[in-house]
């Protein structure tokens, strides 16, 4: 119930994201639990009552300094465990990237992505290469890797439903990738503080069936026969 109020996730590593945030709330409200109960339940027992004066701890017997090394091992020890499960998603999502049936390029600039396909020789820097601004089409289903650049400050694209979020800096180049499993539109925000016109700068993914998919391609490339692939590299 916790996850109710994210996105709906359409990544197939999606899953192992929505994984780590369920555990990491779950530890969160357990350990929110006791840390309340505890102090509503010391509140209560050294209350101040008439006839009854305070005691002066000076914290240095291990029966008392125990009340602040078991928490501190506690927290440490779920601190190892998130991170534990995290590395799994971490190596699904950034070192065991699957081979890509589609290579996008995106740029962020102020304030839109410029959104670059390769054509059907699958080869930037080609005259069939075809640049759109916010919008980046793609097929249900098939591996879509994206190369990201930024021509003048810091962005970062935040594509939520996919659990995809990646800076991207001036100079330098990152790779990404996902698979959508469900048709639709879907907003492809911004997440970087980037200028004055950083909250307009609003892509959108549009996930097509394969068969709209390879429409879509043959009118914006009539000659080819089929959709722009990543040639093999075998």
């Amino acid at each position: 119930m916790f996850l109710d109020w994210l996105p709906e996730n359409i990544s197939t590593y999606g899953g192992e994201i929505d994984s780590i945030f369920r555990l990491i709330y779950y530890i969160t409200l357990v350990w929110f639990i006791i840390t309340v109960g505890a102090l509503l339940a010391f509140a209560l027992l050294f209350r101040r009552r008439d006839g009854q004066r305070a005691a002066y701890i000076t914290g240095d017997r291990l029966s008392q300094a125990a009340w602040l090394l078991i928490p501190t091992a506690l927290v440490l020890m779920l601190d190892l465990w998130i991170d534990f499960r995290g590395g799994d998603a971490w190596a699904k999502v950034k070192l065991h990237t699957p081979p890509s049936e589609l290579q996008v390029q995106i740029t962020g600039k102020q304030f839109n992505w410029e959104i670059l396909y390769p054509g059907p020789d699958a080869q930037f820097g080609t005259p069939d290469d075809l640049q759109m601004d916010n919008e980046l089409h793609v097929a249900v289903n098939r591996v879509v890797g994206v190369t990201l650049k930024s021509k003048d400050v810091i962005h970062s694209l935040y594509l939520p439903n996919l659990r995809l979020q990646q800076n991207v800096i001036p100079g330098r180049e990152f790779h990404a990738w996902f698979q959508a499993t469900k048709s639709g539109t879907f907003e492809i925000p911004c997440l970087e503080l980037c200028g004055f016109g950083h909250s307009g700068m609003v892509g959108h993914l549009i996930v097509h069936s394969a068969e709209e998919y390879d429409q879509w391609v043959k009118e914006q490339w009539p000659s080819a026969s089929s959709p722009p692939t990543v040639p093999d590299q075998s």
